[in-house]
């Protein structure tokens, strides 16, 4: 008897949809898709307990005619394409025709659609089965899916909670939404209407309004950046140094369009950045690229997140670039030189890549040059070059304001850069210290010397966890949690209570940050008190009196007695360091 058999077509379609439709917020993307493509100027979605109940996307574009109705959930149907070369001009969203017949395969599906606004049809299919009627409907295209995987039970169980599903389908939903801001988009959860996005007929600023709107519930502080090359141009929203995250959730990938997961393109808005926002925070903003298409490749993953482009490198050149000079220009940060070549390149700024991206705390043994090397000079020349941006000391700190250390060099305070920088002399050397970085590393030694102080919260903070992991996690490590200062209650079916915080904790996505150290492993406490040390550290721009930036300078030189370099728990260099002969070389003074 043959082992390989064919599988019945029906099943078959089943098992294949699983790629392309995997949970609710797929077929919202889909259907979303499909009406963006149809010329709608107006979508509305709605979704019924997660998306798992119901799916539905109603649209005023061009709408399908009895044929094409009939056609549509056939696998590999579709408007957009005929050969393989016209991939290669395609600009719409979909092309494959795989969307409807995998929704079609995994739940009950309807559509309703009219080309005219006189003559409708209504398409239901189901169990592999399918029927159309003669209806009513203004033109445009209803499209519902109703009880998704209630045929494929085993699936169904992977589905997370609703609140989680819908706020997947929420996501994607954003997603589109911020894409193509001259389309009006509405959101119906279970009835209630959650977001209505007016559309921006004029083009000007019109992705940054729609940003603005949806990211931020504001306009305030963002900035639109453009740069173009051979084949491609860019378009940049990014908030700025005082819109912030301590994580990339706030950054937003876009290819024609499409949101896409892209390291390279993320990592230019970052070196882009380089020096524009406090250690260890991230911009929160949005890149988006439209490229000829006979560039891309968007073909090479089901869902379309991921794309290969054939100039890439070019695409993420001209990314940092232009925010580069619209920093520099605009005077948001300091110069491009300085915070990429002269200084990272410096002796003073060099460090173990390798041991920083283990996620090893503490001092690392740095790479160093001799003084008065070109790296230094350089850093130097940068510097004076931004002269005015340096703040004169309010003193000179002389006789009883002075300090003796441990190797009887006394330490005066010389002024401040960039309102981060506290510059010191101690005898023949001057250091810039990062405030942040310094003040976080002596936090960090701090919390991690002494039990770390529980602060009962008047109101608990509740919030439900996404899977059995995250439960499991929680529960598993409730005691040591408790010892950093985190009290939990589990209130069954997922639900859980926060009832104390580590004292002085500030405001961040609590949640995300306490089941984030899940992934910790054996360094929960120093991962921990990282997190406390971050929040709680003076940051980029704020102001320290004299005797207190000095203070601090203080403590964070007295750290290299051991004779290594410290660094903060995220691995940077708390200073840079400038000897006597480097600035007498740096003006050529002999």
């Amino acid at each position: 008897m043959a082992m390989i058999r064919i599988l019945k077509s029906e099943e078959a379609k089943k098992i294949a949809a699983g790629e392309v439709i995997d949970r609710p917020a797929a077929l919202v993307r889909e259907f979303i898709d499909n009406a963006i493509d149809s010329g709608a100027s107006s979508i509305e979605v709605s979704i019924a307990n997660g998306g798992s109940s119901k799916v539905e996307v109603i649209d005023n574009g061009s709408g399908m005619d009895k044929t094409d109705l009939e056609l549509c959930i056939l696998t590999h149907a579709t408007s957009k394409i005929e050969t393989l070369d016209d991939l290669s001009k395609s600009h719409t969203l979909g092309f494959r025709g795989e969307a409807l017949a995998a929704a079609a395969a995994v739940s009950t599906l309807e559509i309703l659609s009219s080309v005219d606004g006189r003559e409708a049809y209504l398409l239901t299919a189901a169990d592999g089965k399918s029927k159309i009627i003669q209806s009513r409907r203004v033109r445009g295209t209803s499209i519902r899916a109703f009880g998704l995987f209630d045929a494929i039970p085993a699936r169904k169980r992977f589905l997370k909670r609703e609140a989680s599903e819908a706020a997947i389908c929420k996501q994607i939903f954003m997603e589109k939404a911020l894409a193509f801001p001259s389309i009006n988009f509405r959101f119906i959860q279970d009835g209630k209407l959650k977001i209505n996005a007016l559309p921006h007929t004029e083009e000007n600023m019109a992705v940054t309004k729609r940003f603005g709107e949806l990211i931020l519930s504001n306009q305030a502080f963002l900035h639109e950046i453009h740069a173009a090359g051979s084949g491609f141009t860019v378009c940049i929203v990014t908030g700025g140094p005082e819109l912030f995250r301590q994580d990339r959730r706030g950054q937003y990938i876009f290819a024609n369009r499409r949101r896409i997961q892209d390291f390279s393109l993320m990592q230019a808005l970052e070196y882009g950045l380089a020096g524009f926002f406090p250690n260890g925070s991230h911009a929160i903003g949005a890149v988006f690229v439209d490229v000829d298409p006979a560039l891309a490749d968007f073909n090479i993953h089901p869902a379309k997140r991921e794309v290969r482009f054939a100039c890439a490198s070019e695409i993420h050149h001209a990314i940092t670039s232009a925010l580069r000079d619209y920093t520099r220009r605009s005077g948001l940060a300091i110069s491009s030189t300085t915070a990429d070549e002269a200084l990272e390149n410096s002796p003073a700024f060099a460090f173990d890549g390798d041991r920083h991206k283990s996620g090893e705390y503490g001092d690392t043994r740095d790479r160093r040059e001799a003084p008065g090397s070109k790296a230094g000079a350089a850093a130097l020349a940068a510097l004076l070059e931004r002269k005015d941006e340096f703040a004169p000391s309010h003193a000179l700190y002389a006789g009883e304001t002075e300090a003796e250390y441990k190797t009887g060099e006394s330490v005066t305070l010389a002024g401040r850069a960039f309102n981060l920088f506290i510059i010191v002399q101690k005898e023949e050397r001057l250091f810039l210290i990062d405030q942040h970085a310094a003040h976080e590393r002596l936090l960090y030694n701090h919390f991690l010397s002494k039990p770390i102080t529980a602060q009962e919260l008047l109101v608990p903070i509740p919030f439900v966890t996404e899977s059995k992991e995250d439960d499991d996690f929680l529960s598993l490590k409730k005691e040591e949690l408790k010892q950093l200062g985190i009290l939990l209650k589990n209130e069954g079916n997922g639900n859980w209570l926060i009832d104390a915080l580590p004292a002085g904790w500030g405001q961040g996505d609590t949640v995300q940050e306490i089941l984030a150290l899940r992934n910790a492993g054996g360094n929960m406490t120093e991962h921990w008190a990282a997190t406390l040390a971050c929040k709680a550290a003076i940051k980029d721009g704020g102001y320290l009196d004299d005797s207190a930036a000095l203070a601090l300078a203080k403590e964070a030189l007295a750290l290299q007695n051991d004779g290594s370099r410290p660094r903060c728990p995220h691995g940077r260099p708390l200073w840079m360091e400038l000897t006597r002969d480097d600035l007498f070389r740096a003006v050529r003074r002999t």
